[in-house]
């Protein structure tokens, strides 16, 4: 389900990036502090006849925009990713799909510290599962949510 008062923002966030728009990345689900995220199997498919590994890690990168426009204030502060760490577990052969959700306590803590230290890391672990509910890959990353300085001017 997507929450309407994000439409105008889904157009953006599977635009924002040329190669995430050819791999056919799409926001299938997005609400309050939740976003999930749908890698079709085609055209992501490898020399083995799985998804390519390379896609598979996108798609885990990917969902920390959706994740922050969908839970964080975005006319105070801005994004950046700080480590991507994923584990392959088994072959992904269907379209696969990864969620993320932050508790509102999470995202109050997150930006109550970037606005006292000017940046703020938040950790997510996700799962890639595939049309089964499979988990094919593992995802660990660190995302930093940074303030936006007066005029507009990132620092």
């Amino acid at each position: 389900m997507i929450d309407p008062k994000f439409q105008a923002h889904i157009e953006m966030l599977e635009n924002a990036v040329p190669i995430t728009q050819k791999m056919g990345i799409r926001i299938v689900e997005m609400s309050d502090r939740h976003v999930k995220v749908l890698l079709p199997f085609a055209p992501n498919i490898n020399h083995i006849g799985t998804i390519y590994a390379g896609s598979l890690f996108t798609a885990g990168e990917y969902v920390g925009g959706p994740i922050y426009v969908a839970s964080f204030d975005y006319s105070r502060f801005y994004p950046i990713v700080k480590a991507i760490n994923i584990q392959f577990r088994r072959p992904a052969t269907t379209d696969v799909t990864v969620e993320a959700t932050l508790s509102e306590a999470e995202v109050n803590a997150i930006q109550a510290e970037a606005e006292a230290k000017g940046k703020a890391d938040w950790k997510m672990d996700l799962e890639i599962k595939d049309q089964a509910g499979t988990v094919c890959s593992l995802i660990q990353g660190v995302w930093q949510l940074r303030v936006i300085s007066e005029g507009g001017i990132k620092k």
